[in-house]
């Protein structure tokens, strides 16, 4: 049986609710989960650790039965968005306040909380009070105070959304030393695609009280199984017609453009192209000497800035899609808009996805 396995959850709280959900996590496994407001994300992680118990279905851990078993002795820890820490007591105490249930000797507790707190950066703050402490404080003491435990299970639930973005992006770097490299199993709420892209092996979808995709990265953004989770995970389709199939390598006709895939496909058979947007590699001057099968001279149509990068709208002909580039690359090239530049888009990064596999 999978470390953690979550078998046709059912509740109904009114606002929220989940509709039978499934899933199953190895352990060490990182679960990106994301999806609109409403979509029971928050629900999902408090039936996990007990604060409410399912109207049906069941949640096992390590094999064990866990769906009628108090909070406390699931051994699964939780960090919220607003870091709920206690403002009476300092640092330390906030830290140590599972410990203290668990009723270890005062020298083993201390031991562990000053260990955790050195670990995060954070042993210098022990004896400050949480209103004294800056957003990415709070968050590594909330952090610091969910591991220190031991926990079977992390859940996290939009940790970093109230950082500012170069807290968040040095936070996101504490997460990958600290979280993955002690092996932690975690389930993670986010509404930001880059904490998936950092953190996660695998990410789930959820809307409506249910996961409708979960998989692998690749194949949850590359191969979305609906327009919704398309669309809602920035993934762009260039629709066409395949030309040609073989030598490991399909070639689709896009408005008169032809890109080349290493997916197969049936010549003839009207398919969607699935691109990422950060695949694609952009320069003024034609690349010389590249392997690549897709180079494509394009025009710049716009520039929509996003704090260190910036989506380029390219465009080819008939075809416009985007390309995602840094703040430094935008400006050593000297990109503006009108600019000619060529587009390189390697064949594994286009994706085939069939007309049945988009459907609203």
């Amino acid at each position: 049986m999978s470390f953690l396995r979550l078998s046709g959850l059912r509740i109904d709280l009114g606002e929220f609710s989940l509709n039978g959900v499934s899933l199953d996590l190895e352990k060490g496994e990182y679960l990106g989960v994301i999806g609109p407001t409403g979509a029971g994300k928050t629900i999902l992680l408090e039936c996990i650790i007990g604060f409410y118990r399912p109207q049906s279905g069941r949640v096992w851990l390590e094999g064990t039965d866990i769906t009628d078993l108090a909070p406390e002795k699931r051994r699964i820890g939780i960090v919220y968005q607003d870091y709920a820490l206690l403002p009476h007591l300092n640092v330390f105490k906030n830290i140590a306040y599972g410990l203290r249930k668990a009723k270890i000797g005062r020298e083993a507790l201390e031991a562990k909380v000053r260990a955790m707190a050195e670990v995060l950066g954070i042993d210098r703050l022990l004896h400050r009070s949480p209103e004294t402490l800056s957003g990415g404080e709070q968050q590594r003491t909330a952090l610091a105070r969910a591991l220190v435990v031991e926990p079977r299970l992390l859940l996290m639930d939009e940790p970093l959304s109230a950082l500012d973005a170069q807290t968040r992006a040095e936070t996101r770097g504490l997460l990958r030393e600290v979280v993955r490299g002690r092996g932690a199993t975690v389930i993670h709420i986010t509404h930001d695609l880059d904490d998936v892209w950092a953190l996660a092996d695998r990410v789930a979808v959820m809307r409506g009280g249910e996961v409708i995709q979960h998989g692998g990265l690749d194949q949850v953004f590359s191969r979305p199984a609906s327009r919704f989770v398309a669309d809602f995970v920035d993934t762009v389709f260039f629709e066409g017609t395949v030309q040609s199939c073989g030598q490991g390598l399909s070639a689709v006709s896009v408005n008169g453009l032809t890109l080349e895939t290493l997916d197969q496909a049936v010549v003839g058979s009207r398919v969607r192209l699935a691109l990422r947007p950060e695949t694609v590699v952009v320069s003024r001057a034609r690349p010389a000497g590249v392997s690549a099968r897709n180079l494509i001279a394009a025009r710049v149509e716009d520039i929509v800035p996003n704090g260190k990068t910036s989506q380029l709208i390219l465009r080819s002909g008939e075809t416009r899609f985007p390309a995602l580039v840094t703040q430094g690359s935008l400006e050593d090239m000297e990109i503006q808009k009108d600019a000619e530049v060529f587009a390189l888009v390697k064949a594994g990064c286009l994706r085939i996805v069939r007309e049945n596999g988009l459907s609203r």
